[in-house]
C-alpha cells in the first residue's frame, strides 16, 4: 500500500519556526512536494524536489523562508518552515509523483496555524 504520512504540524507564533516531514511508504518517488490549503482557498504548491535533490522549486511567498530537503533513504521529504506568518495557516499536504514537480500521491495533510 502507498502512503506518503505527514507529521510536525501545530500552533506557533508569528515569526516562529515549525518543521514539516513527510515519510512515505510502498514505493519510491522521482518528486516530492508540499501543497497546503488556507480556509475558503483552494490548495496551491508550496515546495518541491527532485529525486536528487537537486533541483527545488517554491511558491514565491515562501521563498527565503521555507526549505524542502529529502532523504531518499528514508524516502522521507522536509519543510523546514521559518519567519513564519499568519498567512501561513493552513493544512499542509504531503505529494509525491513519478515524473518531475507532477504528483499522484497525497498524504493527509497535517493543520499549521500561525497565531499574530
Amino acid at each position: 500500500q502507498v502512503r506518503l504520512v505527514e507529521s510536525g504540524g501545530g500552533l506557533v507564533q508569528a515569526g516562529g519556526s515549525l518543521r514539516l516531514s513527510c515519510a512515505a511508504s510502498g514505493r519510491t518517488f522521482t518528486s516530492m512536494g508540499w501543497f497546503r490549503q488556507a480556509p475558503g482557498k483552494e490548495r496551491e504548491f508550496v515546495a518541491g524536489i527532485t529525486r536528487s535533490g537537486g533541483t527545488t522549486a517554491y511558491a514565491d511567498s515562501v521563498k527565503g523562508r521555507f526549505t524542502i530537503s529529502r532523504d531518499n533513504a528514508k524516502i522521507t521529504v522536509y519543510l523546514q518552515m521559518n519567519s513564519l506568518k499568519s498567512e501561513d495557516t493552513g493544512v499542509y499536504y504531503c505529494a509525491g509523483g513519478s515524473a518531475n514537480f507532477m504528483y499522484d500521491v497525497w498524504g493527509q495533510g497535517t493543520q499549521v496555524t500561525v497565531s499574530s
